[in-house]
Parts: structure tokens; sequence; C-alpha cells
């Protein structure tokens, strides 16, 4: 399976000027390659083949003076800009046609210089790691990188990313085999905050996670009889149901609510029960959502997904 691995990267002053053009450039390419088919799609509905533009938006427009500065730039980087711009169309058909699962995906969109996070992607021919630990990227140099962990394998491919806070990262592509644990039969609802994480590992051990809407007021709905009761303050761990009386743990009944809500798409279909009164394994620490924020002036704010090891679509 293929995972990312993130890392912060500290460009030289004039590494970072070579960035921005490399950036520039790519998003020329990128945009370039995608006027033509926007038109065709909106003239006909037509497509251009995958990869058509390539010869055309990169190796001839470096002849004319309107873009013989693209050769100041790695043309692996620009190659890397017509394949993302391909996956971006295929997934839209795909998603046109039924074929791509979950929400619909729409036509890909010209990028902007104005746009708060510029990426740049290099294949296996763009970049290698050097033995002193910095990145070697195609005509910009070696990168130092601030390795937080090892690589599990040799990366195949390397996105550089400029955030909108100026910072630099390198995001890395590895295949490892995945390692999956032994099938069990239990569930539970817990709020790890961190779901980028979290679907990382079920991917890597073979286990299953299913997201819920991070305001879904698992807090205040009674799990025993599916009744709203309303915001409560974080300093109430119990409290009783208005309509049914039971007497609930807020951390316990949030989990149950969670677990239902998870269970819910997966099970639906094949008449499972998603009902919030099933049991919760005996040694389990549940843990609620993040109520939708300031509900009654209470509500936590939710926390950002982490981004170690994730799952390459």
């Amino acid at each position: 399976m293929h995972l990312r691995y993130s890392y912060r990267v500290c460009p030289t002053v004039g590494q970072r000027q070579a960035l921005a053009r490399t950036f520039g450039c790519a998003r020329v390419v990128y945009n370039d390659a995608l006027a033509p088919r926007k038109a065709a799609w909106k003239a006909d509905r037509s497509r251009i083949p995958t990869g058509a533009p390539a010869k055309s938006v990169i190796t001839d427009a470096k002849k004319t003076d309107a873009r013989s500065w693209l050769g100041s730039v790695s043309v692996d980087a620009l190659q890397s800009s017509i394949r993302d711009l391909d996956t971006a169309y295929r997934n839209f058909f795909d998603s046109l046609s039924g074929k791509r699962a979950g929400r619909p995906v729409g036509l890909p969109r010209f990028k902007s210089r104005k746009d708060n996070r510029q990426s740049l992607r290099f294949s296996r021919n763009g970049f290698r790691i050097r033995g002193n630990g910095k990145l070697n990227l195609a005509k910009i140099g070696g990168v130092r990188v601030k390795w937080s962990r090892a690589l599990p394998a040799d990366p195949s491919s390397v996105t550089i990313v400029l955030d909108p806070s100026g910072r630099y990262f390198a995001s890395f592509v590895v295949d490892i085999e995945s390692d999956h644990l032994a099938e069990l039969d239990t569930e539970i609802g817990i709020d790890l905050g961190l779901t980028t994480y979290a679907v990382m590992k079920a991917a890597r051990y073979g286990r299953h996670v299913g997201i819920i809407g991070r305001y879904e007021p698992t807090s205040q709905v009674c799990s025993t009889c599916g009744v709203l009761d309303g915001p409560k303050p974080l300093n109430i761990r119990t409290w009783t149901c208005g309509a049914c009386g039971t007497c609930h743990d807020r951390d316990l009944n949030a989990a149950r609510n969670i677990l239902a809500a998870g269970r819910a798409d997966r099970l639906n279909a094949c008449g499972g029960p998603v009902g919030p009164s099933v049991a919760i394994p005996r040694r389990a620490r549940p843990v609620e959502t993040g109520t939708h924020r300031n509900a009654g002036g209470t509500g936590r704010k939710p926390r950002a997904a982490g981004a170690a090891g994730t799952p390459v679509p």
C-alpha cells in the first residue's frame, strides 16, 4: 500500500527563489493544458485524450518566446503537473460515471498564484536523498530536511508544499506491505481527534474506520431513547435524560452515539443493527466528539487532523 510521510524542509534563500520559479512554471503548464480541455467539455462534452497536451504545453512551448522560460526549471516537475491534471480529469469522469465512490468530484479548476497553498511534485527522476540527509531536487539543489522519523522504504515521489504561513514541507510517497491484524468481532465509538491518522492505521492493519460529522451532537442525544436533550457545559459529566429518565455518563453516552453513527453507513444496507443501545467493551476508554462550535457558548473547537503516514488515494 502507498503511504505519505511529511517532513518540514528548510530551503535557502536561493532555493526558495528556485522553488518559486518552479511553482510558477508548473502552474502555467497545468493551466495551459487545462484550458483546451475545459473548452472542449463546455462546447460539446468531448474529451481530450490523456497526455495529449504534454508536447504542446511543454516541449513546443519552450521553443516560443512567450514560454521560453519554462526551460529554466525541472522538466520532471512540469511533466508531473500534467500527470496530476490527468488524474484530476480521470477522477472527474469516474465520478460522473459512478465508477468512483464517495462525494461527487467536480471539474479541475485553474490554479492561481494567489492560492493559499502551492505545491509541485517530483517523480523518481527528479529527486534523490543524499547520504548527508539532504533532499536533492532537480535544478534546485540539496534542501535540508528535518527528519522526524525514518522513511520505511524508498520513496517513489515527493511533493513540495508551501503553506499559507510560508513553511515548506516535503511529502514522500512510499510503498509498503500491509500488515493486517487478526479479525475481531468487536467495535468501539471514540473521538480520536485525528481522523487522517486513524484512517492510515486502519488501512495498514486491516481495520475499518467510520467517520462521522465533527459537529454531530453526540453528547446531547440520549443513547437509550434517541431524544436530543440539548447542549451541556463540559463540566457536566453525568446527566439524566428528561424523556426516558436514563442516567448517563457523558463520555460513555457520547461513545455509544459515535459508534451508532459510524456503523450506520456500513451496516444499514445489509440490515445490521445501528441503534445507539449497543454494548461498549468494558475496557474501552470512550470519549465524546466535539460539540458544535459555540453551541450554548460551551462547545469545543475541533482539533486538526494528523498528517503522518496518510494513505494515498
